[in-house]
């Protein structure tokens, strides 16, 4: 049976609260606050007391333990598995183009007749996320991956992964889970509103949009914008684009990441390929905090048994539109899942996963990805 220890660290009772761990953990997971300055001193000690423990985590923007969302902490999850087996490689990048590379390699090395799922957590400025989904996808097609890309608060200017006794950009971490005693569910789901006339996209290389029905694009987002272009690219997290294409049965939410005024382009957190179709979207706070409860319930239906860990990833965007309101998004997860699963989490640039069961992996943006783990 997993055994789960879920705690939040904050820089004056870390080592305290690490002496509670009261489990034989073989895994630890740690999503930290880039503010959080002892952040080095953590990770030494977690080595050091579990010397043969597998270590990873990442950089957030908003850290979630249990029903909370926190700031300058570390949300810590100490795992005990005692039928599964683990297994964690790392690629190292030089830079965007590699990450198709990057991500058939870690799936070469991780698969395995027994593979029963794979976590990714990426380097979140460094790593183009539609390209590393589709290089692990073409390796394993079979396998369910879920994870997310590392942030930086609202930043946008490093973000850092951990491995072991490593605190490293330009790094994406795959961790594997093997045996047939290993449940895992998941799900993603956004609840954002679509507006506005649907647009052909005409010209784009990989996640930078051109022209939208052979127009400059960055002209008719402002269009869209109004008042709030002049707050480009922040305000972009706000209104992200629909986008559909023929390999999609689900529309696929992208945020911008940069403008370009020279060019007339967006950068995007994901692809945008040419000949697809977008839309605009905006918030709409009720349908947001649904579409967390909709993950969540189809997260937890695959299981027989409740799930002993939730981990949740949403995105930033969804935070700055939620603010104070952004519990609400965790408390209605809890509320599905009920009272026994640990829940951890961040607030990420990009999130991992199926739509659900029966769906292809992608990378989405603006949606609460949720994955429920236990063992039999």
């Amino acid at each position: 049976m997993m055994k789960v220890k879920q705690i939040s660290l904050i820089e004056n009772n870390w080592c305290e609260k690490i002496e509670s761990i009261d489990i034989d953990a073989n895994l630890f997971l740690l999503f930290i606050s880039p503010d959080f300055n002892l952040k080095d001193e953590v990770l030494l000690s977690l080595n050091k007391k579990y010397p043969k423990s597998t270590i990873i985590g990442c950089s957030t923007a908003g850290e979630i333990s249990d029903v909370t969302v926190k700031d300058k902490t570390i949300s810590l999850t100490a795992i005990q598995l005692e039928k599964t087996t683990l297994k964690k490689v790392s690629f190292q990048i030089k830079d965007m183009d590699c990450s198709y590379k990057a991500g058939e390699e870690i799936a070469n090395k991780l698969d395995n007749n027994d593979l029963k799922h794979v976590i990714v957590l990426s380097d979140g400025l460094n790593v183009n996320g539609a390209d590393l989904v589709s290089g692990l996808k073409s390796k394993i097609p079979h396998v369910s991956i879920t994870g997310g890309l590392a942030a930086d608060g609202s930043d946008f200017n490093k973000t850092f992964v951990i491995n072991n006794d490593e605190i490293i950009d330009k790094t994406i971490i795959g961790l594997g889970f093997y045996g047939d005693d290993f449940k895992v569910g998941f799900s993603s789901k956004g609840g954002w509103d679509s507006f506005g006339i649907e647009r052909l996209v005409t010209k784009s290389n990989k996640n930078v949009l051109y022209e939208l029905d052979g127009m400059p694009a960055l002209e008719i987002y402002k269009s869209f914008l109004g008042e709030h272009a002049k707050d480009l690219p922040s305000s972009g997290l706000l209104f992200p684009l629909s986008m559909r294409n023929i390999e999609n049965t689900s529309p696929l939410v992208r945020t911008i990441l940069a403008i370009n005024e020279e060019e007339q382009s967006l950068t995007f957190a994901g692809n945008i390929p040419q000949d697809s179709y977008v839309r605009l979207m905006k918030a709409n706070i009720d349908r947001l905090i649904s579409g967390a409860e909709d993950s969540a319930i189809s997260a937890n239906k695959n299981l027989k048994e409740t799930s002993e860990l939730a981990i949740l990833i949403s995105c930033v965007g969804r935070r700055l539109v939620l603010k104070q309101l952004v519990e609400e998004e965790v408390e209605v997860v809890r509320d599905v899942i009920g009272p026994k699963p640990s829940i951890t989490g961040f607030y990420s640039y990009g999130e991992i996963a199926p739509f659900g069961e029966f769906s292809p992996c992608e990378l989405h943006n603006q949606t609460m990805t949720i994955t429920t783990l236990s063992e039999c």
